[in-house]
């Protein structure tokens, strides 16, 4: 890669990299020309427009922060995608989105992801407000797996799937809360990790 970039433009595209895999989006054309005291932004368009062309990034028209690494770019081998915020207390729609959370070797695998947890209907398993749990996608859970389950409106929470005759009860671990029971619910995946805020 060295061989057909310039000195300047491998290291804005080490920058680049280094922004997207570690933070999970690209540097503005601002924060690189401040990084680099590139004082005029047609400098530091210039630099992108070639890597560009040599096939390392592309770049969206009109958005800020539209730089994205090609297919055949550097990427960390180790990192999941961050899915969202899932609810371990009123349930809320956890969400797709572009970053990424790297726990290395240790619960890697390409059909797994993280959710953070908001809320505290897990605590009595251990698992408080901003932990990080590693869910396997699954389509179906045993009775008394941790899940995460969705809701026919779209909702999806953190909770202990008990299927019983006629419904569904979501048990939460924090003894001050009521569980949840809905008519059907679907299972998204099963918790196989946490990882604890702060540690």
């Amino acid at each position: 890669m060295a061989a057909t970039l310039t000195t300047r433009q491998l290291e804005v595209y080490e920058l680049i990299r280094h922004l997207i895999v570690d933070r999970g989006y690209g540097p503005t054309v601002r924060e690189i020309g401040d990084h680099f005291q590139i004082k005029s932004p047609n400098g530091v368009v210039c630099h992108l427009k070639a890597l560009e062309r040599k096939g390392l990034i592309l770049r969206g028209a009109n958005k800020s922060r539209s730089i994205q690494l090609t297919d055949s770019a550097d990427r960390r081998p180790h990192s999941m995608p961050m899915a969202g915020v899932v609810a371990a207390g009123p349930t809320t729609l956890a969400f797709e989105q572009a970053d990424r959370v790297d726990f290395s070797e240790l619960l890697f695998r390409d059909d797994r992801f993280i959710l953070r947890v908001s809320g505290d209907s897990m605590i009595n398993a251990h698992i408080a407000d901003g932990d990080y749990v590693v869910i396997q996608k699954r389509d179906t859970a045993s009775p008394g797996a941790m899940v995460v389950a969705q809701t026919p409106d779209g909702e999806a929470t953190l909770k202990y799937w008990h299927p019983e005759k006629n419904r569904i009860r979501l048990q939460p671990a924090n003894d001050e809360m009521a569980p949840i029971y809905v008519k059907e619910a679907k299972v998204l995946g099963v918790a196989v990790g946490v990882v604890r805020a702060g540690v």
